[in-house]
């Protein structure tokens, strides 16, 4: 289950006019006013065939892929980790919370370089980077679990790198209704990346005989997904100067900015534009949205295959792991549900909001309140019925996954169209920071104490263990409700938000306005 935009949002194609006046890959710091020619220069992503541009996406997909699988290695042999470690259920948590706080930290880094920096270089650093830790922390013994934290969290900074900069590569090399579908495709992989590193993690385990093997298989997808991002993947904003007689669109654009009147923001620094962001209250509320989302997914990510696995113990199921390898199938079963369920999501949510956007602008945040308020009662349902029945346990995590992962269509969409292109890279990481501090950076780890706390109050060990565990879920199903009351609020003012955002980079010269940094001058420009 995984948080930070699919197929179907129709709030794209207001973006898309918005965005055809940016160049591709070229996207200055700030906001400027372009001129007509300049608009109409923009119009073409540089001299990239449409060929070599799907093909772009198709090895940024499959990186995705990759770097989720690398989120889930770890939950989804949870079980045999904390016998190997011998950790408790606290530490167990911190486990995913050294990854989040460390990626978290080192998305606005990347998302500075990303705005300013070529961007095939920074990602193939994070690839290398994240891959070579995961081989290396296959070969930690049980007497040095620090180090084994330690890798956890450069994991996290590698994959930072990734998540931040991937999405801006694909808006710069498509336009309209062709960016939307292949940002559909992108963020699609990120529940079936997530269910996979359970599949993965769970069966190489079995197979080998040991979890060690399950963190030596993703190194190796590495070095492929690197050599294909170096060989197939272009750089939007070479290519575009390229295009244009080796006359970059930044510098076209900075030729526009001379014009007498019209106010270049080039060099607006980053505490300038996250004031600017600070202002978007669209972007605040679905960055709180996006928060909720990301604390229940953390949470319930790390933590189900295991709550299953001792609620089959209760149900004497199975018998207690004693000693690693665990033979459980909750990884494998969690993982499937959360790949089919993430297919379904995803495209229900995009067609869904494709067809009510046309009678209702503020449809993409309302169906986000529907899905964070639906997937509520079907979390709290799975959990208290563990002790019934697992099969209805399923079902309901099923549905839960289900709602949540309609948001995934939507919520990215939402910030690109309400936030300029010059400042997308920005908005990304620092929504990225937020949701994982505020998000998934705490939840499983305050999972575990609260696991840990209510354990001690127990006489039956796995009865005790299991219940521990089951009550301190409780807390996810309110933040779910919390959650779905900030995309409400977003709602109320995504529409304004999203015609400023539009104002703001067309310039709108021929009615008597100005672009600036905190928004529209009622100022006519001088000619």
């Amino acid at each position: 289950m995984q948080n930070s935009v699919p197929e179907g949002s129709s709030g794209m194609n207001e973006f898309i006019d918005l965005q055809s006046q940016q160049p591709p890959g070229s996207q200055n710091y700030g906001a400027i006013a372009p001129t007509t020619n300049t608009a109409q220069f923009l119009q073409t992503p540089g001299n990239i065939s449409a060929k070599r541009s799907y093909l772009a996406v198709g090895v940024l997909c499959y990186i995705n892929l990759l770097n989720y699988m690398d989120w889930f290695i770890v939950p989804g042999v949870l079980v045999d980790i904390t016998k190997y470690f011998n950790i408790s259920d606290s530490s167990a948590g911190l486990l995913q919370t050294v990854f989040i706080f460390c990626f978290l930290l080192s998305a606005p880094f990347f998302g500075y370089l990303g705005d300013r920096y070529n961007r095939k270089v920074i990602l193939s650093a994070g690839i290398f980077l994240w891959s070579g830790v995961t081989l290396g922390s296959s070969f930690i013994t049980e007497s040095y679990s620090w180090i084994f934290f330690l890798s956890r969290g450069f994991v996290g900074i590698g994959t930072a790198s990734y998540s931040t900069i991937a999405p801006t590569i694909i808006a710069d090399l498509f336009e309209k209704d062709q960016r939307t579908c292949m940002l559909s495709v992108f963020y699609i992989f990120i529940p079936v990346g997530s269910g996979l590193g359970y599949v993965l993690a769970s069966s190489v385990t079995q197979a080998a005989g040991h979890w060690h093997w399950a963190f030596r298989i993703t190194p190796c997808i590495g070095v492929i997904a690197v050599a294909l991002l170096i060989l197939l993947v272009p750089d939007p904003t070479q290519d575009a100067a390229e295009g244009h007689g080796g006359e970059s669109i930044t510098s076209t654009t900075q030729g526009a900015d001379k014009k007498p009147g019209a106010q270049s923001t080039d060099s607006s620094t980053w505490c300038e534009d996250v004031k600017s962001l600070s202002k978007n209250r669209s972007f605040i509320w679905s960055s709180l949205g996006v928060t909720a989302m990301a604390f229940v997914t953390g949470a319930l990510g790390l933590w189900v295959p295991l709550f299953l696995d001792r609620a089959q113990v209760v149900h004497d199921l199975v018998p207690p792991c004693l000693q690693e390898p665990c033979k459980s199938p909750n990884s494998l079963i969690f993982g499937g549900i959360t790949i089919v369920t993430g297919i379904v999501g995803v495209i229900t949510g995009a067609g869904v909001a494709r067809r009510y956007k046309k009678i209702n602008a503020k449809a993409d945040p309302l169906i986000c309140a529907v899905g964070m308020l639906s997937s509520a009662p079907c979390l709290y349902l799975s959990i208290m019925l563990a002790a019934r029945s697992i099969l209805a346990t399923y079902i309901f995590i099923a549905l839960g996954e289900f709602f949540l992962a309609l948001n995934w269509a939507i919520v990215a969409d939402i910030l690109l169209y309400v936030v300029v292109p010059k400042r997308q890279s920005t908005a990304i990481a620092l929504q990225i920071f937020v949701s994982h501090l505020l998000g998934d950076a705490g939840s499983p780890y305050l999972t575990g104490v609260i696991s840990d706390a209510l354990q001690t109050r127990q006489t039956d060990s796995h009865l005790g263990a299991f219940r521990s565990l089951q009550y301190s879920f409780i807390l996810c199903v309110f933040i779910g409700v919390l959650g779905g009351g900030f995309f409400l609020l977003t709602a109320l003012h995504v529409e304004e938000d999203r015609t400023e955002a539009q104002q703001l980079c067309r310039g709108i010269e021929n009615k008597g306005y100005i672009s600036t940094e905190d928004g529209l001058q009622d100022e006519p420009l001088k000619a």
